[in-house]
């Protein structure tokens, strides 16, 4: 970046140039001033016609043609040199209002900011893909670490955490601009800039680290290795596939269609994606052999992306069991703690609670006799929905809510509301606009502090992103454009026919390959 001393030589170049010439010009007056005036004083000693006409020259009487013109010379040769001062400052004023230099003397012209709307819509696309860039980035980094060991990628892990950490202040500078903080339309705009910066700057250092990752996976002089581990990693989902699809059918029978309904349809689509790597794959082996090296690298780094997906549906089936099965044993608990603080409240020794507390104590009551109720029926029921329930019901009249068992509680919900929401987007980004992204990004945040608040913040999120999928058309069944620029087809955000593979860098750097 340019300096403000280097920046600024141009314009005290141009001032000390300006001060010359006017001090030239004043010179030159003073000059000719100077010239003029003995030429114009000089006494011609001419005779005298008469005695009157000698004492009038001895008595300094003035003449018509000599003193009274010398008298008139210095007020007019002020006068002109004021003009002239003047008329060179207007003139060099206006020539700078008119036009600005850059550090090189290339004019620039001035141009009108853009529209609030249109700052609005470029954060916005900054936001998706700065984050499409992360994620991808961690994805194509799993696959080195795997190769290469985890202590051969500790600087591109760095940057992609500095990435990371720009892009949560992003997200929390457009959760804060949604909030409508700040107020003022001018500070609303730098809120915007902020935005902007904070996701180029993510990618800018993700592209710094980019060719780091080029070098130690060397793909374009040969993709052997690497395509041998993501084969094995391919096999060992394929055969993981069977037994989660058998894993899901305890949960759906225990606690009924609705507990399983977020992880619904995932071992099929993790199967469309297997489907999908198992072409790109063929595809990169074939390139291999042929020695087309960089063609071989686009196909592979196409078939790591689908598996990494497909191993996020799987997981998220593995999870959503455990979550439940957890959920389930610590439901008793947190109703009788739930218990405890309402009883809490009711015997603290201060008089009946009025109004809005009231309230809320009675709708407790009703929450918790409901929940009782479903554990005590025959009838199948969804534990996280129900200890969800508790905790939203009960948490705000708690002493301490993120303690005891109501925290443990409220713990687990959160972390399985921003574990869904999180799987969701990361598999369907092709689609998934910024606003859920930013609600996703604000649950985590609070996750650790305020559960109860994360909770609520991801499943915003989730519900967001699954209208933003209805609304642009599912990934996994359709066809976008979102992250190939128009290169391809995007399944799930992955490349599907030709243009460049999206790989780890920014998004100025990831669709470099073509």
């Amino acid at each position: 970046m340019t300096s403000s001393l280097i920046r600024g030589r141009p314009r005290r170049a141009a001032s000390h140039i300006s001060a010359r010439v006017l001090h030239t010009l004043l010179g030159a007056l003073i000059g000719v001033m100077w010239l003029v005036l003995p030429g114009m004083t000089i006494d011609d000693r001419a005779p005298v016609a008469d005695k009157r006409a000698q004492a009038a020259v001895r008595s300094g009487a003035p003449d018509a043609d000599g003193s009274s013109a010398a008298d008139l010379v210095l007020p007019l040769v002020a006068v002109g040199a004021t003009v002239l001062v003047a008329g060179y400052a207007y003139v060099r004023r206006t020539r700078r209002a008119r036009t600005r230099t850059t550090p090189g003397g290339v004019p620039t012209p001035l141009s009108a900011p853009p529209p609030p709307t249109e700052r609005d819509e470029r954060a916005r696309a900054l936001l998706v893909a700065a984050d499409d860039s992360v994620r991808t980035s961690r994805e194509e980094l799993g696959f080195v670490e795997a190769r290469f060991g985890q202590s051969a990628v500790e600087p591109w892990v760095l940057a992609v955490r500095d990435a990371e950490a720009e892009l949560a202040a992003a997200f929390r500078m457009r959760q804060q601009y949604d909030d409508g903080v700040p107020e003022e339309a001018a500070a609303r705009q730098h809120a915007l800039a902020g935005i902007v910066g904070r996701c180029e700057e993510a990618g800018r250092r993700l592209d710094e680290a980019a060719a780091g990752v080029d070098q130690l996976r060397g793909l374009e002089q040969g993709a052997g290795d690497a395509l041998g581990l993501a084969e094995t990693r391919f096999r060992a989902l394929t055969g993981r596939t069977q037994a989660v699809d058998a894993l899901l059918t305890g949960p759906a029978a225990r606690y009924g269609s609705a507990a399983v309904g977020a992880v619904t349809g995932y071992v099929e689509q993790a199967k469309d994606r297997l489907v999908f790597a198992t072409l790109r794959l063929n595809q990169a082996r074939q390139a291999t052999d042929l020695a087309a090296h960089d063609r071989a690298a686009v196909h592979l780094r196409a078939a790591e992306g689908a598996i990494a997906q497909a191993a996020v549906f799987l997981h998220a089936v593995e999870r959503l069991d455990t979550e439940l099965s957890g959920a389930a044993a610590l439901l008793p608990a947190a109703l009788t703690g739930a218990e405890t603080e309402l009883a809490r409240l009711r015997n603290s020794g201060a008089e009946t609670p009025v109004g809005e507390l009231r309230a809320r104590i009675l709708h407790a009551d009703n929450v918790l006799a409901f929940v009782r109720d479903e554990v005590a029926g025959s009838a199948p029921y969804d534990p996280l929905d129900a200890l969800r329930r508790i905790v939203r019901a009960v948490a705000p009249l708690a002493a301490e809510p993120t303690a005891g068992v109501l925290g443990a509680a409220a713990a687990l919900v959160g972390r399985a509301s921003v574990a869904g929401a999180d799987d969701f987007v990361a598999t369907h980004r092709g689609a998934v606009g910024a606003t859920a992204r930013t609600r996703l990004a604000e649950a985590a945040r609070l996750l650790a502090a305020d559960p109860v608040a994360a909770d609520a913040l991801a499943v915003a999120a989730r519900e967001l992103a699954e209208q933003d999928v209805r609304m642009h058309g599912n990934p996994v069944a359709g066809a976008t454009e979102h992250e190939s620029g128009g290169a391809g087809a995007v399944l799930g955000g992955i490349l599907l026919d030709g243009g460049a593979a999206a790989s780890f860098g920014g998004p100025r750097g990831r669709g470099r390959r073509a």
